[in-house]
């Protein structure tokens, strides 16, 4: 097994696995944009440190405190109110250097929900030194509010194509592998379940709900998840009547693991082509709904509301387009990632790797390879499993 390398960190993959890495890592524009990707949406994980309107790290009277994880009454710091010390207040920043203390502010010292009293102007403001990409209409800082935004956006994105790509790849297999009256059924259900307007209920729902980021979440799953059914159930109504899923039932396999093992990774290539599409429109969807004011409640970080915004106050052309480039950056690099997994996972480029293109397979790793993705390639070569393994 070779070694390889990601983000500076070793290690190995077996020879089928290692194909896919290659295949995955040759499309350059792809591989490069996971790199940008992953550091973007990393940094946002930590946004509490990157932008925040309470200190890091707080040096008073001896003790170490760290605001960004736990709340303070002034009372800690030598003050007269009991209630949680507001850090941004010359009182408190008095009190904490008066007791030779010191404060140790994040990189933008302001919150998503931060209000900016000391604004040269009225809001919105444009950029300056203190608010690089300026203010919204409601004195917030923009960068704040797209770090935050950003990372409700792509965890909102992912969670929810995650949970549809299950469910809908578990239906789709389960239609196309039983057939007869169970594909009848789940087609008839899907037709009517799929003719309830979306957004209409969105709305209806939002009138007496106050929507959340799992109530959101929740709601789209009910109609996100028949995406990928069509593709899967066609994958599985062709493979099953092939010669290795005959031979499979033949010798006792369960279904679960024909289904699993030999007919599911045979449709992978199917499922991950439709998956960026799911994921853009996944985020597009939060962000329809928060820029026609039915999504996230108001004042939560989103790029629709900046949008919103943006429309609302044409002369503060710093809102529109900032949230429409992050949007159109976040959507493109997912959409270049998914098609280097799908490159990964297609079994005719995965296959291909086997004769000269490969030199690495040695010969003694050929008939290991047959043996454990006979099946895979034997679809692929139109052969059975048999077949596929004489022939090397």
């Amino acid at each position: 097994m070779a070694r390889h390398r990601l983000f500076g960190v070793p290690f190995r993959l077996g020879p089928i696995g290692e194909r896919r890495f290659l295949n995955f890592k040759a499309n350059k524009r792809g591989y490069w944009s996971f790199y940008v990707f992953t550091v973007l949406f990393v940094v946002s994980l930590f946004a509490e440190v990157i932008a925040n309107d309470r200190p890091i790290f707080v040096r008073y009277d001896g003790g170490n405190y760290f605001p960004f994880l736990v709340s303070y009454p002034e009372t800690a710091f030598g003050g007269f109110f009991p209630t949680e010390a507001d850090y941004r207040d010359p009182e408190v920043q008095g009190l904490i250097g008066d007791g030779g203390g010191t404060i140790v502010w994040p990189p933008i010292p302001f919150s998503y929900d931060t209000v900016i009293y000391d604004l040269p102007g009225p809001a919105p403001s444009p950029p300056s030194a203190q608010n690089w990409l300026g203010t919204d209409d409601q004195a917030r800082d923009v960068v704040a509010r797209l770090i935050y935004g950003f990372r409700i956006s792509v965890l909102f994105g992912l969670v929810l194509t995650i949970l549809s790509s299950v469910v809908g790849i578990a239906a789709g297999a389960v239609q196309g592998y039983f057939g007869g009256w169970v594909d009848l059924s789940f087609q008839r259900f899907m037709e009517v379940w799929s003719g309830l307007p979306t957004l209409y209920l969105l709305i209806i729902l939002a009138s007496f709900v106050t929507p959340t980021f799992w109530w959101l979440l929740g709601l789209m799953l009910l109609f996100s998840w028949m995406a990928l059914v069509d593709v899967v159930r066609a994958e599985f109504l062709r493979a099953r009547s092939l010669d290795f899923v005959r031979a499979a039932r033949a010798l006792g396999v369960s279904d679960r693991t024909i289904m699993l093992r030999h007919i599911l990774p045979n449709a992978m290539v199917s499922s991950l082509t439709f998956m960026p599409f799911i994921l853009s429109g996944s985020i597009t969807t939060l962000t329809s709904l928060d820029f026609l004011g039915f999504g996230l409640p108001p004042g939560s970080p989103s790029l629709g509301e900046l949008l919103q915004q943006g429309k609302n106050n044409l002369q503060a052309p710093w809102l529109g387009l900032s949230g429409f480039v992050i949007l159109a950056v976040m959507l493109s690099l997912l959409i270049f990632i998914f098609e280097a997994v799908r490159d990964a996972f297609d079994p005719r480029k995965t296959f291909d790797a086997l004769g000269a293109s490969a030199p690495e397979a040695t010969l003694e790793e050929r008939p290991f390879l047959d043996r454990n993705e006979g099946a895979e390639a034997a679809v692929v070569r139109g052969q059975t499993p048999e077949r596929a393994r004489a022939d090397l």
